[in-house]
């Protein structure tokens, strides 16, 4: 599924809610503030990602209230009719957890093209978090979940025309692990399916969209892999945090890579 230009289109993607040392949410919660505004007063929160959907979604309501996000958070499985709470959303989030648990969700609920439509023709935010952050991109190919359940595709909502993997993590020089690391994987991917680019985002990491305009923030930055540069190999380079990745959009590479 291609991802279609947007003017309008606002998207707050989080490697995770979690990072070392701090709350949930807390690392972001100046970004999360500034992203919403003063505009959005209560947030349609998508808990598909995992099971007990009442459970997730009070923790999401306690995670803000305890770090002073003073927004209203109403679950999406607490409305009669997904759809029209979709249709009616000030704005968005889906959580994370398991990502084939969440598209299977969305695709049997027919969830995709409404959300489509409010973030890239309305406007609305749309903040995702791990698997809801996977699902915002062309495909959830590079996701690091179990497949549990077989969605009708891995085609996902495409917010955005390229890959994302969240919790992205360097491979360690010094590791004793003989298994395939993060790298070896997205590059196995990219070998099958050379058209996309994949964003490695590490913990404490977002990609914030505005429009055309697409920036990476947080602590660590992340890390670009792509099969674009004409010699048929998978090559990899580091983006620091503040880095301005709008080329992501239109997917290209940084023009000294392209």
């Amino acid at each position: 599924m291609a991802a279609k230009e947007s003017h309008v289109r606002r998207l707050l993607l989080l490697s995770s809610s979690c990072l070392h040392g701090c709350e949930p949410f807390e690392y972001a919660k100046a970004e999360i503030e500034n992203f919403f505004g003063s505009g959005v007063k209560e947030i349609l929160f998508v808990p598909y990602a995992l099971k007990d959907y009442a459970a997730y979604t009070q923790k999401v309501r306690d995670r803000f209230g305890k770090i002073g996000l003073q927004y209203k958070v109403t679950g999406i499985h607490e409305e009669t009719h997904p759809a029209e709470a979709v249709k009616n959303a000030q704005a968005i989030f889906i959580g994370g957890g398991n990502t084939f648990r969440l598209l299977n969700s969305l695709h049997h609920l027919s969830l995709i093209p409404l959300i489509q439509k409010r973030v890239l023709e309305d406007g609305i935010p749309y903040m995702g978090s791990s698997a809801g952050t996977n699902v915002a991109t062309v495909s959830i190919h590079t996701t690091n979940d179990m497949p549990i359940i077989h969605p009708p595709t891995l085609h996902a909502i495409a917010l955005v025309p390229f890959n994302i993997n969240p919790h992205y993590v360097e491979p360690d020089p010094n590791s004793t692990h003989k298994g395939e690391t993060r790298d070896d994987r997205i590059t196995e991917y990219l070998e099958l399916d050379p058209k996309y680019i994949v964003l490695g985002l590490k913990e404490g990491a977002w990609l914030r969209v505005e429009g055309d305009q697409a920036t990476l923030g947080g602590t660590y930055g992340g890390r670009l892999f792509s099969a674009h540069n004409g010699d048929g190999k998978v090559h990899s380079t580091d983006i620091a945090p503040g880095t301005d990745v709008s080329y992501l959009l239109r997917g290209q590479l940084p023009p000294e890579k392209a």
